[in-house]
């Protein structure tokens, strides 16, 4: 049965932990994806792509620092809107050369997406989204002594500066993007997390947050009635013991499982830790539903078993 999936590209889809971000990085990073995507396209299912825009965000706080003096810093929202535009038109492009070069006559929309969050959501006073470059531990500590920014160890990776990062609540253009998927468009929304938004008398105001793109993923999933979310990442498949001896893969959860194992710390919140607590939620969010965690290069073959986990109630 053809399915309305959303993709949920990690970071590494478009710029890789050792590359600086340059546009001709980004670009041969994307068009990496366009067979993965094509191939679930050809079997029939309806997508809308969602992305990560951690090291883009990073890079536009660094030349905010640097040109202080000369130009206005902008704020987070700001950056979140200004990194969707840029990524999504290099994915737009890039799927859509890609999807005419074979013959596939879908059209792809990237559309700058807000996301509603609560003024009072706990996250404004405990910063732990993670953004931006990473720096050895001297050099954090000078720059939270300089700078003021909160600063943190990533997973044993090294030290990165940890902001906000509000619950999703709803998604503003979800019935746009609906509208657009039952025209046969590939939509790209919903990119680094959403552009955070409250609500007001006077309407809708950004805030200084950075929603995590896989709860967002799964909010749009949930928002536009979805029958699956699919989480990409590095691994084809989600793994218990991780990096030990005794190892396992598991290439089905229910979600009584997941929580299990969440509970018994096998998913660290920097790495897998956002990604299964996404899946569950989607996979409770109505009958049928289900989640998949699976590696970009795979997630085609998540329907036949081969590659991936899949979370059910």
């Amino acid at each position: 049965m053809d399915k309305t999936i959303v993709l949920a590209f990690g970071g590494n889809a478009i710029v890789k932990s050792w590359e600086k971000g340059s546009r001709d990085e980004q670009w041969n990073n994307i068009k990496k994806t366009c067979q993965t995507v094509a191939e679930l396209l050809k079997q029939g299912h309806r997508i809308v792509i969602t992305h990560g825009n951690g090291p883009q965000a990073g890079n536009i706080l660094i030349k905010n620092e640097m040109a202080k003096d000369i130009l206005p810093a902008m704020p987070l929202d700001v950056i979140v809107s200004n990194t969707q535009g840029a990524i999504g038109y290099a994915i737009a492009q890039t799927m859509g050369n890609y999807f005419a070069s074979i013959g596939l006559d879908i059209p792809v929309v990237a559309i700058v997406t807000q996301v509603v969050v609560h003024p009072d959501d706990p996250a404004f006073e405990m910063p732990t989204k993670f953004i931006g470059p990473f720096f050895s531990r001297e050099e954090a500590q000078a720059i939270m002594q300089q700078k003021g920014h909160i600063m943190r160890e990533d997973s044993g990776r090294g030290w990165r500066r940890v902001v906000p990062s509000p619950e999703p609540i709803e998604i503003i253009e979800k019935q746009t993007i609906k509208k657009l998927l039952d025209e046969g468009v590939l939509v790209v929304a919903v990119g680094g997390g959403g552009i955070p938004v409250v609500r007001s008398e006077a309407g809708l105001a950004g805030v200084e947050a950075v929603i995590d793109k896989d709860m967002a993923g799964q909010c749009l999933a949930d928002d536009i009635g979805a029958d699956m979310l699919i989480v990409l990442t590095e691994v084809d498949r989600v793994c218990i013991n991780f990096g030990k001896p005794d190892q396992k893969e598991l290439p089905h959860m229910t979600v009584a499982e997941a929580k299990r194992y969440q509970e018994a710390g096998q998913f660290p919140p920097g790495s897998m830790g956002p990604k299964v607590e996404a899946a569950i939620r989607f996979a409770l969010s109505g009958a049928g539903r289900q989640s998949a965690i699976v590696s970009l290069e795979n997630a085609h073959k998540v329907f036949t078993g081969e590659r991936g986990t899949i979370i059910t109630q």
